[in-house]
């Protein structure tokens, strides 16, 4: 297994039009092993921090059981606009397809999927808050609707949020830690991604004193 530290703006795999993406380097991480590692889960082009890969096929059929199964806990951290009254809760709002012209755009709907989010707040201030989020299952743009159904969008939506402010900043979404449980007797592996440049100064006026990414 291998984690990477995603960075925003760029597409974990070619999408229809084609462009970079992060699958057409892997090639650099094979690190002596004949095949070339893949990926075990995604990440929205727009979210940065822990990209999980299988470093070859049994790796991948075993990841892919794990995060399949909700084994593997996932904690993101985002920067909305608005502030909940709540310090924690649950959003449990299935979702389903947009519109089958706009490809992975998502909304609440009842006859969807389910879906599952636990929200914290870590940080109020200046209308603005810093949650945790952990979601219970993966759909497509799960914490991104879920905040937006709430009235809280992130800043630098573009979908679901302002997209005439968005046009000028990047989503502040980070996948902050993953932990994957490979081994019955041992405790999950874990790693975590440090805060990216672009989400810096926003979680610095709500409460972060850690250090942004170099």
């Amino acid at each position: 297994m291998l984690v990477l530290d995603k960075p925003a703006g760029i597409a974990v795999h070619p999408g229809p039009k084609g462009g970079d993406s992060l699958e057409a380097h892997f090639d650099g991480l094979r690190f002596g092993l004949p095949r070339v590692p893949a990926l075990a889960h995604r990440l929205d082009r727009d979210t940065s921090g822990c990209l999980v890969l299988g470093r070859h096929r049994k790796a991948l059929q075993k990841l892919g059981a794990l995060f399949k199964a909700g084994r593997v806990d996932k904690t993101y951290w985002a920067v909305v606009e608005g502030v909940p009254e709540a310090d924690s809760g649950t959003v449990d709002l299935a979702l389903g397809r947009r519109d089958a012209s706009r490809g992975w755009w998502m909304q609440v709907d009842p006859a969807g999927q389910e879906a599952v989010t636990d929200w914290r707040v870590l940080g109020r201030g200046g209308g603005r808050s810093w949650l945790e989020l952990k979601p219970r299952t993966g759909r497509t743009h799960q914490i991104r609707v879920h905040c937006a159904a709430l009235g809280w969008p992130l800043v630098g939506d573009a979908i679901y949020g302002d997209r005439d402010a968005a046009s000028t900043t990047t989503l502040h979404l980070l996948a902050r830690l993953v932990a994957v449980p490979l081994y019955p007797s041992r405790a999950a592996v874990e790693a975590e991604a440090p805060v990216p440049g672009h989400m810096a100064a926003a979680l610095a006026a709500l409460g972060f004193a850690g250090n942004p990414a170099p």
